[in-house]
């Protein structure tokens, strides 16, 4: 049986899903302190059903219009809105969720998604949002960038082979063609943080309930994509090298907690990926596991570039998959 939804704290305001803001930490602290006693909520160590909630990349870099990857979805506020709802769930729930746990997307300038890895036969870049096929590099339509070769520890021969492995590796593996993004979700930079309205709500939950979230840090290698938190897109270099090992965590945790919920950015990349390859894993181990998966529909969006490409139908195609296996699709209003 469902519990009674806790009220949203007198701070809270939807309004400032858009913005970014520093968190008052003492004042919220205290406030949280009064919150607990309010409403007599326990540490999460006395929790008999433990919940966790898992955060895919809900960043400024995908969470502020503004910023660079903005995901907008079908609404054109997709992450916006998201964000308000997943917010909205988070304080609800405040008393059932035992921990927070963070993943964050973490790059740097010269990485293979980035346009300075690459460059054409007259040394130009590509443009963010460039498709990279493999017959585009085999033809030298885009090549690796030589000089890039001497910061990244390779020579100008290496970052080419592996540049043409890459993508025949992401055809071959049936995954996305390798996009040259927009520079986004620069480690150091304010991009990389956290929205502003899920910090503060992060921040409350870890003083109420006495429980330290976890950040997991994804995406810093420049040889591979890392969309998922669990397994980069590609594992290996062209000579069986190790580019960046398997995160385990969140399987982990799949054992560990009696519930798991799930929601960010992208659901069409970044999320997609991460529960698939849960999901791999799952099914490998015991496939009962799967129903310990919650999966909250409506506070995750797809990328959407109008006029140009939609992932929502990829994204769906994907949570039919999880549902069918077990996971459950549920919305922000649901109260644990």
């Amino acid at each position: 049986m469902a519990n009674n939804p806790l009220p949203f704290p007198k701070f809270y305001d939807e309004n400032k899903a858009d913005e970014v803001y520093r968190v008052p930490y003492e004042i919220r602290a205290n406030q949280a302190i009064e919150w607990r006693t309010e409403y007599s909520i326990q540490a999460a160590d006395e929790d008999q059903f433990r919940t966790c909630l898992v955060l895919i990349d809900v960043q400024n870099t995908f969470c502020i219009p503004e910023f660079e990857l903005f995901v907008g979805g079908t609404s054109g506020r997709g992450a916006v809105e998201d964000n308000q709802r997943l917010s909205q769930f988070m304080y609800r729930n405040l008393s059932q969720i035992s921990q927070i746990t963070v993943t964050m997307d973490s790059h740097l300038p010269i990485q293979i998604f980035h346009a300075a890895y690459l460059v054409n036969q007259n040394g130009e870049h590509p443009a963010p949002n460039t498709m990279v096929s493999v017959e585009d590099v085999k033809n030298g339509v885009w090549r690796f960038n030589p000089h890039a070769a001497g910061t990244l520890g390779i020579t100008a021969e290496q970052g080419q082979a592996h540049l043409l492995y890459y993508v025949e590796q992401l055809a071959v593996k049936g995954k996305y063609q390798l996009n040259i993004w927009p520079y986004h979700a620069m480690l150091g930079g304010i991009g990389h943080a956290i929205v502003s309205i899920i910090e503060e709500a992060i921040f409350f939950h870890s003083i109420v309930r006495t429980s330290q979230p976890e950040y997991i840090l994804k995406g810093e290698n420049p040889a591979t994509e890392h969309y998922s938190a669990i397994s980069p897109e590609v594992v290996q270099t062209v000579d069986g090298k190790l580019i960046s090992s398997r995160n385990n965590r969140l399987l982990e945790k799949l054992k560990e907690f009696d519930r798991v919920v799930i929601a960010g950015q992208a659901k069409s990349h970044c999320v997609a990926a991460t529960v698939g390859d849960l999901l791999e894993d799952i099914l490998k181990e015991d496939p009962r596991l799967a129903e310990k998966v919650y999966l909250l529909d409506d506070c995750a969006s797809s990328v959407v570039i109008p006029g140009v490409i939609d992932f929502s139908p990829q994204a769906e195609a994907a949570y039919t998959k999880f549902e069918a296996a077990g996971m459950k699709r549920i919305t922000s209003d649901y109260v644990f």
